[in-house]
């Protein structure tokens, strides 16, 4: 390989308006361009099928005999992949691999990633932010937009160029085991505010938004990696709350949408992902709503759509439903020849390709990319992770800590002298093995004892947490449990789960009891004996310190929470 170095209490801030032009989509892909009809002219079937594709690959560095280099660099040269996707690896890997696949690419190629919550999400080396559900607690869209006016800048330093995000998806069922804390929350307003927050910051900074999943994810109860979700929604409930968050980004000028991989029966009339549904992507989408922009499908290795033999099947009818960008192939060449077959056949016009191509040719116009495709490297370590990034990201995790309850006032944490506390840490299946700095940063300024609670805790260990609790000056249970299975409480034991509910009886009256969630809040709601409650969104170590700051009384529980709880009372 070349290196080419070329309902708490409190409100929401809501920004003044932004500078971006909230019709810059519809523009762009109205426009008659000379460059992007000259390319399309020039291109074989089979370069404009190859448009339609981004493959992933690893963004670490990887020598001229590595098998998935070679197979990369293979496709791109033939023009069978218009893109490529980076999973994990690092900023300087990354951005060698983008400046070489682009090099030997006759077409730009339009390279992206899943930056929710940064490039540091996928690439080692750039800055981490909050979830988005933090992000929305914070009450601040401007922490939102500048946050990914950070992630756009970072982006482009390492030559990615599309970003998979924002979801605007409305959290509304508290047990989504695919969505959660990624949606902004359960309010449209706020969901909308911080979604055209970010797609302002990246699109102003360079990067095309993708606004997913559409029609909605998230009233759902399977996750799509694993089986096919279902919307149960009628058209006037999806108008209600689902569908407002995306005709808010359409208007905003966002340049991508990501249809989800669920089905949405009372739409279709039938159980047919919404990814591979003409009424969803074209009829709803690309005509009702009237979306100009370039339309892409979630990962087509998802086992919603993919069952390990169906994949020339599933690519024709993602064609043939709308979308112009089909991701994350199992197998990229299987794929594009699939899609050429179709059309050779006559199952896809030709003139149905030129449609998506121009219009995946007019987004790398716009980013730039038919002018410069190259990153310059050498001044990498000038644009990421960079001090002013970094205290961004802390104060939007520090201000979205938020106290769910407090009914007897614990927060601060206001021990006796030599007072000791006791962390519960509930660990969930998945996570057994799971260790955390929390109590090491909370014994800075208290003597902390930890104890965990995993779902093979026998009686035996639960009664002598149980002892140790009632000795201790206060007792915090901290957890980041993730629902699955319809259930925010599945992963735990029946065990762990007696032991929460039953513990401040079985204490001494006045032992303070705080419960923690580094994660969704939802868990929180199934506890409410327990008086003070505090969702920090993330496990994160900046999460954890922001949490122990909050505890001691070094800053205010600022978050605001933005989904709905039955127990969130102060």
């Amino acid at each position: 390989m070349t290196l080419l170095f070329g309902a708490c209490t409190g409100t929401y801030q809501v920004r003044e308006e932004s500078r971006l032009n909230p019709n810059t989509a519809q523009a762009v892909f109205a426009q008659k361009d000379r460059w992007v009809d000259r390319t399309l002219s020039g291109m074989t079937l089979s370069e404009k099928v190859g448009q339609m594709i981004v493959a992933s690959i690893e963004g670490q560095y990887r020598g001229n005999n590595d098998k998935e280099f070679l197979k990369i660099s293979r496709l791109t040269e033939e023009g069978k992949i218009g893109g490529i996707m980076f999973l994990k690896g690092d900023v300087m890997g990354a951005g060698m691999l983008a400046n070489h696949f682009q090099s030997v690419s006759k077409v730009p190629l339009l390279v992206s990633a899943d930056m929710e919550k940064g490039v540091a999400m996928r690439l080692e080396g750039a800055t981490e932010f909050a979830p988005a559900m933090a992000v929305a607690a914070t009450g601040d869209s401007t922490l939102a937009q500048a946050m990914s006016a950070v992630i756009a800048r970072e982006a482009r330093a390492v030559g990615i160029s599309q970003d998979y995000a924002p979801s605007a998806d409305l959290n509304i069922n508290p047990a989504n085991p695919v969505i959660n804390t990624r949606s902004f929350g359960d309010r449209i307003p706020l969901v909308i505010d911080m979604s055209s927050a970010v797609i302002d910051g990246l699109q102003s900074n360079g990067v095309a938004a993708t606004v997913k999943h559409f029609p909605g994810h998230g009233d759902v109860t399977v996750d799509s990696h694993k089986a096919l979700p279902i919307l149960e929604g009628d058209r006037q409930r999806l108008d209600q709350y689902e569908l407002k968050p995306f005709r808010a980004a359409i208007d905003r000028g966002v340049m991508s949408v990501m249809v989800g991989h669920l089905a949405v029966p009372k739409l279709t009339g039938s159980l047919e992902p919404a990814s591979l549904s003409k009424t969803i992507v074209t009829d709803l989408l690309r005509k009702e709503l009237g979306f100009t922009g370039v339309i892409v499908t979630d990962a087509m290795n998802m086992k919603a759509l993919y069952n390990g033999s169906n994949l020339a099947e599933i690519s024709v009818k993602a064609v043939q439903a709308g979308n112009d960008i089909l991701l994350f192939p199992p197998d990229p060449e299987l794929m594009h020849d699939a899609v050429v077959t179709a059309v050779e056949q006559g199952t896809i016009s030709e003139s149905r390709i030129d449609d998506s191509v121009r219009r995946i040719l007019k987004l790398k116009r716009w980013l730039g990319l038919d002018r410069n495709k190259l990153s310059d490297l050498t001044r990498l370590q000038e644009k990421v992770r960079q001090p002013e990034s970094l205290q961004l990201a802390d104060k939007i995790t520090r201000n979205s800590v938020t106290i769910i309850r407090d009914r007897n006032h614990l927060v601060p944490l206001r021990l006796p002298l030599n007072g000791q506390v006791l962390n519960i840490v509930l660990q969930d299946r998945q996570r057994e093995e799971n260790s955390r700095p929390f109590a090491e940063m909370l014994g800075r300024n208290h003597t902390v004892l930890q104890f965990r609670l995993t779902p093979s805790s026998n009686e035996q260990t639960i009664q002598e947490v149980a002892n140790l609790a009632a000795g201790a000056s206060a007792v915090i249970i901290t957890t980041e449990v993730q629902a699955t299975n319809n259930s925010i409480l599945s992963k735990l034991s029946d065990r762990q789960i007696d032991f929460v509910h039953t513990l401040p009886s079985r204490l001494p009256l006045g032992t303070p009891v705080i419960l923690i969630s580094f994660g969704p809040p939802y868990l929180l709601d199934e506890f409410t004996e327990i008086g003070t409650a505090i969702c920090a969104y993330s496990s994160s170590q900046q999460a954890e310190e922001a949490v122990v700051q909050v505890l001691n009384g070094e800053i205010p529980p600022a978050g605001i929470l933005p989904v709905t709880l039955r127990a969130s009372q102060p």
